[in-house]
């Protein structure tokens, strides 16, 4: 019985069993089709891994469907897509091409899921390192079973790639922190420079990795700045992110615009501002409003002594990136799965602290901790299952029977509001919306012109002057290299 009592009580056991049924909760609608939400977005990344299917990997020559202007501002016929370092797309090209059995879709959302199950167990490591062996079991129960985070890691999008690198750069930091050994600071710095080169928003990271350093040398700057194995992480770090953005440098028309997230519409610490991001998303999709409690129990409870100050650290750090990438993170919530790992162990941090304490009246303060976590979990999950609903599906038909009877090789100019979800469905390169004539399309390439809007005037225009091979109530799809002959 003792030892029945014990592996229960066995920590790694207890890890096995959130990452087992961490999984299992992402698997919820992983056979969805790049339609819900956010879809634009996944369907550029995943696109790229098309591509790549069809063409061979090429990491210093990303390409994606869209051949247009409207992202970059520059146009693209080669639709470079010059964003993230292609890490993700390569293996997800190499898991559909080599293990198959899924579609690339499944792939897709399964490889996010991989990487997220991996940042559930860098979570636990490092809030074990600062919170103890409770914290850890807290932070990964709370990283692995946030509604919000559970949507965003099975998407196809390049975050739970950035997340993953990201804390096992952190990860390997605090082990050189501990042990003072080059190696974890140079495997650190390696983690790191991926991260960047996925997403260059996880620089945030090294906040808690600075005070990290700095307390380190017992805040004595002079052998900060002095320690060279820190500046060789500098470089590991830095060096392949300059030397990337050298490279896209070439191809402006494959960057798109950048420098509209930092704060383009004067949003940053407007009313607006603060509603959306610590009203909206901290508030509601990522806790649930009874989970601020906890937050703001975390955030302000007293440190102790090996904690380092780390919790509060990360979440500075996560702050400041909401703050600086402000417009970004008000219109697209997806930026904020960066921010998610830093939450998880500032609420852990908040929890332990209210169910230890004894400044509030026991046993009910621990009820309470119960019911806010119930609660928070519930009112999270209300607004965040809307996200995995597939709104349009008369996209993805219209894109299967295009995709029946045009060429490999066909351009098509699939007019959805500029939300490449749509060009994605037929699998062919193009424009997702007409920003010229028919004529002035036709002259750059166009093949056909598919439609899920019949009654749009540009659709009605191409529908009269061209043939029809197929119509039905939801799509239309026009061949643009078959004029209609006039009638008599």
């Amino acid at each position: 019985m003792t030892k029945i009592v014990a592996l229960i009580k066995n920590q790694y056991l207890i890890l096995l069993i959130i990452v087992l049924l961490a999984f299992a909760a992402r698997l919820y609608k992983i056979d969805n089709p790049i339609a819900d939400w956010h879809s634009w977005r996944q369907a550029d990344t995943a696109s790229v891994t098309r591509i790549y299917l069809d063409q061979g990997i090429d990491l210093l020559y990303p390409r994606y469907y869209d051949i247009s202007f409207l992202q970059t501002g520059k146009p693209n016929p080669n639709g470079w897509r010059f964003v993230e370092f292609p890490v993700y797309n390569a293996l997800h090209t190499l898991l559909v091409s080599t293990v198959g059995i899924f579609s690339i879709e499944k792939w897709g959302r399964l490889l996010s899921v991989i990487f997220s199950l991996v940042s559930t167990v860098l979570v636990f490591s490092l809030s074990k390192r600062f919170l103890g062996v409770k914290g850890g079991i807290l932070s990964a129960m709370i990283f692995a079973f946030m509604p919000f985070n559970i949507y965003f890691s099975r998407v196809i999008l390049p975050e739970p790639a950035a997340v993953m690198f990201g804390l096992a750069a952190l990860y390997f930091f605090v082990r050189w922190f501990d042990n003072s050994k080059p190696k974890a600071l140079l495997l650190s710095g390696v983690f790191f420079a991926l991260a960047l080169l996925v997403k260059p928003y996880v620089a945030f990271y090294g906040i808690p990795m600075l005070w990290l350093a700095a307390d380190k040398h017992k805040w004595d700057f002079a052998k900060l700045v002095k320690d060279k194995n820190l500046w060789l992480f500098v470089s590991v770090a830095l060096l392949p992110l300059f030397a990337w953005r050298v490279w896209i440098s070439q191809y402006p028309e494959g960057v798109p615009f950048y420098k509209w997230v930092f704060n383009s519409d004067g949003i940053r610490f407007k009313p607006s501002y603060w509603h959306w991001i610590f009203g909206q998303r901290l508030g509601i999709l990522m806790l649930g409003r009874w989970g601020i409690v906890a937050f703001a129990a975390g955030i302000l409870s007293k440190s102790k002594e090996n904690e380092h100050r780390f919790p509060l650290m990360f979440i500075l750090g996560a702050l400041s990136y909401v703050s600086i990438i402000a417009t970004a993170n008000v219109r697209h919530d997806y930026y904020q799965t960066l921010v998610i790992p830093a939450v998880a162990i500032v609420v852990a941090r908040g929890i332990l602290y209210l169910w230890e304490t004894k400044d509030f009246i026991q046993p009910f303060t621990k009820i309470f901790v119960i019911v806010t976590i119930i609660a928070g979990l519930y009112f999270s999950w209300l607004p965040v299952k809307e996200f995995y609903k597939i709104n349009h599906p008369e996209i993805i038909r219209a894109g299967e029977a295009l995709d029946k009877i045009a060429p490999k090789n066909a351009f098509v100019l699939a007019s959805y509001n500029g939300d490449t979800a749509f060009l994605y469905q037929t699998k062919r390169s193009g424009w997702p919306y007409q920003t010229n004539s028919i004529e002035e399309l036709i002259a750059k390439g166009a093949d056909y012109y598919v439609s899920v809007n019949l009654g749009d005037p540009q659709v009605q225009d191409a529908m009269r002057k061209f043939e029809i091979p197929v119509q039905t109530d939801e799509y239309v799809i026009v061949d643009l290299n078959r004029k209609r002959m006039p009638k008599n």
